[in-house]
C-alpha cells in the first residue's frame, strides 16, 4: 500500500513540475520547478528498483546540469518582451513540430498495440549476476562486456573538450599574458635588488 501512495504521490508531482517549468514566466523558477521534477523522477526510479539511475537524476543532472542552468539564467541579462516576441514569431513553426511529435507517438502507440517485434533470441550474455544489487550488474556490463565503448566514450568527450577550449580561447591584447617559462628561467638575484636608501630619500622605482 505504502509503494502504491509513493507512485502515485512522485508521479503527481513530476507531471505538476514538468507542467509549471513550461508555464512559469519567470526562467529562474523554471529551473527550480526542472530541479523538483528530477527529485521526483528519482522517486520513481528507486520504487523501481534502478537506484544507479535515481543516483545519476540527483548527482549528475540535479547537481551539476539545473545548477548551471540556474547559474547561466540568473547572469543572463533576459528581456522579457524580445522573448515574447520570439515566442509570437515561432509559434507556427513550434505548433507544427508539436503535431509532428503527436502524430509519430500516435504510430508508435498504434505499432506497439499490434505486438512487439521479435529481434532475436537471448543468448545470456547480458544476464545479471546472481546476488548482485543494480550498481553492481550495470558496473559488471560497463567494465566488461562494454569495456572498449566506454573507454572510447570518454576519449570522445576528452577531446570535445579540449576541441572547445582551443576553439573559445583568444590572445587579448589589451591583457598581458603570462610567460611561465620565463618565470621558472629567472633566477632569484634577478629577481631582488638590495638598496641602500637614504633617510627620507624614499625608494627609486
Amino acid at each position: 500500500m505504502i509503494q502504491l501512495f509513493a507512485f502515485y504521490l512522485f508521479a503527481a508531482l513530476v507531471v505538476a513540475s514538468g507542467a509549471m517549468v513550461i508555464t512559469a514566466r519567470n526562467p529562474v523558477h523554471s529551473v527550480l520547478w526542472l530541479i523538483l521534477a528530477f527529485f521526483n523522477a528519482a522517486g520513481l526510479m528507486i520504487l523501481i528498483g534502478a537506484e544507479f539511475i535515481a543516483m545519476l537524476l540527483v548527482i549528475v543532472y540535479v547537481g551539476a546540469v539545473a545548477v548551471l542552468f540556474l547559474f547561466v539564467v540568473m547572469m543572463l541579462d533576459i528581456d522579457f518582451a524580445t522573448l515574447r516576441a520570439g515566442f509570437v514569431k515561432n509559434f507556427p513553426l513550434g505548433l507544427s513540430i508539436a503535431a509532428v511529435l503527436l502524430a509519430e507517438m500516435v504510430f508508435g502507440f498504434g505499432a506497439w498495440s499490434k505486438g512487439g517485434i521479435k529481434l532475436g533470441v537471448a543468448d545470456g550474455t547480458a544476464a545479471p549476476l546472481a546476488g548482485a544489487s543494480n550498481i553492481e550488474a550495470i558496473g559488471a556490463v560497463l567494465y566488461g562486456r562494454y569495456l572498449f565503448l566506454f573507454e572510447s566514450a570518454g576519449v570522445v568527450l576528452l577531446v570535445a573538450m579540449i576541441g572547445a577550449i582551443v576553439l573559445t580561447h583568444r590572445q587579448r591584447g589589451d591583457v598581458k599574458s603570462q610567460n611561465i617559462s620565463a618565470q621558472n628561467a629567472r633566477r632569484p638575484q634577478d629577481a631582488t635588488i638590495n638598496t641602500q636608501p637614504e633617510v627620507g630619500g624614499g625608494v627609486k622605482l
